[in-house]
Protein backbone atom coordinates (compact mmCIF):
# COMPACT_ATOMS: atom_id res chain seq x y z
CA UNK A 1 0.00 0.00 0.00
CA UNK A 2 2.70 2.50 0.98
CA UNK A 3 4.86 1.39 -1.96
CA UNK A 4 2.01 2.05 -4.40
CA UNK A 5 1.50 5.52 -2.95
CA UNK A 6 5.22 6.32 -2.98
CA UNK A 7 5.45 5.32 -6.64
CA UNK A 8 2.57 7.63 -7.53
CA UNK A 9 4.05 10.55 -5.60
CA UNK A 10 7.46 9.99 -7.22
CA UNK A 11 5.78 10.07 -10.63
CA UNK A 12 4.12 13.38 -9.80
CA UNK A 13 7.36 14.87 -8.45
CA UNK A 14 9.11 14.02 -11.70
CA UNK A 15 6.33 15.54 -13.79
CA UNK A 16 5.51 18.69 -11.80
CA UNK A 17 7.91 21.29 -10.42
CA UNK A 18 7.25 22.97 -7.10
CA UNK A 19 5.59 21.89 -3.89
CA UNK A 20 3.05 19.06 -4.01
CA UNK A 21 -0.03 18.66 -1.86
CA UNK A 22 -1.11 15.05 -1.25
CA UNK A 23 -4.44 14.36 0.47
CA UNK A 24 -5.51 11.10 2.11
CA UNK A 25 -9.23 10.74 2.84
CA UNK A 26 -11.16 7.89 4.39
CA UNK A 27 -13.65 6.89 7.05
CA UNK A 28 -12.87 7.25 10.77
CA UNK A 29 -10.43 4.54 11.82
CA UNK A 30 -9.30 3.65 8.30
CA UNK A 31 -5.63 4.37 9.11
CA UNK A 32 -5.24 7.73 7.39
CA UNK A 33 -2.88 9.34 9.89
CA UNK A 34 -0.67 6.24 10.06
CA UNK A 35 -0.33 6.16 6.27
CA UNK A 36 0.19 9.92 6.03
CA UNK A 37 2.95 9.91 8.65
CA UNK A 38 4.66 6.93 6.98
CA UNK A 39 4.51 8.64 3.60
CA UNK A 40 5.96 11.90 4.93
CA UNK A 41 8.76 10.02 6.71
CA UNK A 42 9.70 8.08 3.57
CA UNK A 43 9.64 11.10 1.27
CA UNK A 44 11.85 13.44 3.26
CA UNK A 45 11.38 17.23 3.01
CA UNK A 46 7.71 16.47 3.68
CA UNK A 47 5.35 17.52 6.48
CA UNK A 48 2.05 15.99 7.58
CA UNK A 49 -0.73 18.49 8.29
CA UNK A 50 -3.91 16.90 9.70
CA UNK A 51 -7.43 18.14 9.01
CA UNK A 52 -8.25 17.45 12.67
CA UNK A 53 -6.39 20.60 13.70
CA UNK A 54 -9.46 22.46 12.43
CA UNK A 55 -11.93 20.91 14.87
CA UNK A 56 -14.00 23.63 16.47
CA UNK A 57 -13.18 24.09 20.16
CA UNK A 58 -15.36 22.21 22.62
CA UNK A 59 -16.76 25.45 24.04
CA UNK A 60 -17.90 26.50 20.56
CA UNK A 61 -19.44 23.10 19.90
CA UNK A 62 -21.41 23.39 23.12
CA UNK A 63 -22.57 26.88 22.12
CA UNK A 64 -23.73 25.51 18.76
CA UNK A 65 -25.42 22.51 20.36
CA UNK A 66 -23.16 20.15 18.38
CA UNK A 67 -20.94 18.67 21.10
CA UNK A 68 -22.68 15.30 20.75
CA UNK A 69 -21.75 15.13 17.05
CA UNK A 70 -18.13 16.26 17.24
CA UNK A 71 -16.43 15.03 14.08
CA UNK A 72 -19.36 15.70 11.72
CA UNK A 73 -18.60 17.95 8.73
CA UNK A 74 -20.14 21.05 10.30
CA UNK A 75 -18.02 20.76 13.47
CA UNK A 76 -14.83 21.87 11.67
CA UNK A 77 -13.56 25.19 10.37
CA UNK A 78 -13.50 23.87 6.82
CA UNK A 79 -12.95 27.31 5.26
CA UNK A 80 -9.95 27.86 7.51
CA UNK A 81 -8.54 24.46 6.56
CA UNK A 82 -8.88 25.22 2.84
CA UNK A 83 -7.26 28.63 3.35
CA UNK A 84 -4.26 27.05 5.07
CA UNK A 85 -3.85 24.48 2.29
CA UNK A 86 -3.91 27.28 -0.29
CA UNK A 87 -1.27 29.19 1.67
CA UNK A 88 0.88 26.06 1.91
CA UNK A 89 0.63 25.50 -1.85
CA UNK A 90 2.02 28.96 -2.51
CA UNK A 91 5.31 28.19 -0.65
CA UNK A 92 6.15 31.87 -0.22
CA UNK A 93 9.55 31.36 1.39
CA UNK A 94 8.43 31.61 5.01
CA UNK A 95 7.69 29.03 7.67
CA UNK A 96 3.95 28.43 8.00
CA UNK A 97 2.50 27.06 11.23
CA UNK A 98 -0.39 24.60 11.14
CA UNK A 99 -2.60 23.41 14.01
CA UNK A 100 -2.83 19.88 15.30
CA UNK A 101 -5.34 18.03 17.52
CA UNK A 102 -4.44 16.95 21.05
CA UNK A 103 -6.24 13.69 21.79
CA UNK A 104 -5.53 13.99 25.52
CA UNK A 105 -7.01 17.50 25.76
CA UNK A 106 -9.57 16.60 23.07
CA UNK A 107 -8.96 20.06 21.60
CA UNK A 108 -7.20 21.62 18.58
CA UNK A 109 -3.88 23.32 19.31
CA UNK A 110 -2.83 26.25 17.12
CA UNK A 111 0.70 26.81 15.81
CA UNK A 112 1.86 23.27 16.52
CA UNK A 113 3.28 22.10 13.18
CA UNK A 114 6.00 24.14 11.46
CA UNK A 115 6.14 23.85 7.68
CA UNK A 116 9.58 25.19 6.64
CA UNK A 117 10.02 26.93 3.29
CA UNK A 118 12.13 24.04 1.91
CA UNK A 119 9.25 21.56 2.35
CA UNK A 120 8.67 19.81 -0.96
CA UNK A 121 5.54 17.78 -0.16
CA UNK A 122 2.61 18.52 2.15
CA UNK A 123 0.71 15.39 3.20
CA UNK A 124 -2.71 16.12 4.66
CA UNK A 125 -5.28 13.65 5.89
CA UNK A 126 -8.84 13.67 7.16
CA UNK A 127 -12.36 12.44 6.67
CA UNK A 128 -13.77 15.15 4.43
CA UNK A 129 -11.08 16.05 1.89
CA UNK A 130 -13.28 14.83 -0.97
CA UNK A 131 -16.60 16.22 0.23
CA UNK A 132 -18.27 18.26 -2.52
CA UNK A 133 -20.44 20.52 -0.36
CA UNK A 134 -19.34 24.09 0.49
CA UNK A 135 -16.97 25.05 1.99
CA UNK A 136 -15.38 21.58 1.90
CA UNK A 137 -15.43 21.60 -1.91
CA UNK A 138 -12.53 24.09 -1.85
CA UNK A 139 -10.20 21.36 -0.56
CA UNK A 140 -10.33 18.84 -3.43
CA UNK A 141 -9.23 21.37 -6.05
CA UNK A 142 -6.07 22.13 -4.06
CA UNK A 143 -4.82 18.53 -4.01
CA UNK A 144 -2.28 17.35 -6.58
CA UNK A 145 -3.13 13.77 -5.61
CA UNK A 146 -6.29 12.71 -3.78
CA UNK A 147 -6.14 9.27 -2.18
CA UNK A 148 -9.06 7.36 -0.66
CA UNK A 149 -8.09 4.79 1.97
CA UNK A 150 -10.61 2.11 2.93
CA UNK A 151 -10.43 -0.64 5.55
CA UNK A 152 -12.48 -3.66 6.55
CA UNK A 153 -15.31 -2.54 8.83
CA UNK A 154 -14.63 -5.05 11.62
CA UNK A 155 -11.06 -4.02 12.49
CA UNK A 156 -11.84 -0.38 11.72
CA UNK A 157 -14.72 -0.26 14.22
CA UNK A 158 -12.69 -2.20 16.81
CA UNK A 159 -10.01 0.46 16.52
CA UNK A 160 -12.57 3.23 17.00
CA UNK A 161 -13.89 1.53 20.13
CA UNK A 162 -10.36 1.21 21.51
CA UNK A 163 -9.80 4.92 20.81
CA UNK A 164 -12.86 5.85 22.86
CA UNK A 165 -11.87 3.49 25.68
CA UNK A 166 -8.47 5.23 25.78
CA UNK A 167 -10.26 8.56 26.25
CA UNK A 168 -11.93 7.16 29.36
CA UNK A 169 -15.37 6.17 28.06
CA UNK A 170 -16.89 3.01 29.50
CA UNK A 171 -17.81 0.22 27.04
CA UNK A 172 -21.46 1.29 26.67
CA UNK A 173 -20.58 4.94 26.10
CA UNK A 174 -17.84 3.99 23.63
CA UNK A 175 -20.23 1.82 21.62
CA UNK A 176 -22.84 4.59 21.62
CA UNK A 177 -20.35 7.18 20.34
CA UNK A 178 -18.87 4.95 17.65
CA UNK A 179 -22.15 3.63 16.26
CA UNK A 180 -24.09 6.90 16.59
CA UNK A 181 -21.42 9.41 15.57
CA UNK A 182 -18.33 7.86 13.98
CA UNK A 183 -20.29 5.45 11.80
CA UNK A 184 -22.70 8.16 10.67
CA UNK A 185 -19.66 10.15 9.58
CA UNK A 186 -18.21 7.06 7.89
CA UNK A 187 -21.26 6.76 5.62
CA UNK A 188 -20.81 10.38 4.52
CA UNK A 189 -17.11 9.83 3.83
CA UNK A 190 -17.60 6.59 1.90
CA UNK A 191 -19.87 8.39 -0.57
CA UNK A 192 -16.93 10.62 -1.57
CA UNK A 193 -14.57 7.81 -2.62
CA UNK A 194 -15.32 8.24 -6.34
CA UNK A 195 -13.66 11.69 -6.27
CA UNK A 196 -10.23 10.21 -5.48
CA UNK A 197 -7.39 9.82 -7.98
CA UNK A 198 -6.14 6.69 -6.23
CA UNK A 199 -7.94 4.15 -4.03
CA UNK A 200 -6.08 2.00 -1.52
CA UNK A 201 -7.30 -0.62 0.96
CA UNK A 202 -5.83 -1.44 4.36
CA UNK A 203 -6.18 -5.19 4.83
Amino acid sequence: MLTTLLDEVDRLRAARPGRLLIGIAGAPGAGKSTLALALAAKLGHAVMVPMDGFHLANAELRRLGRADRKGAPDTFDAAGYAALLRRLREATGETVYAPTFDHVLNEPVAGSIPVPPDTEVIVTEGNYLLLDTPPWDRVRQLLDLAVYLSADDGPRVDGLLARQHAKGLDPDAARDWVHRSDEANARVVEATATRADLRLHRA
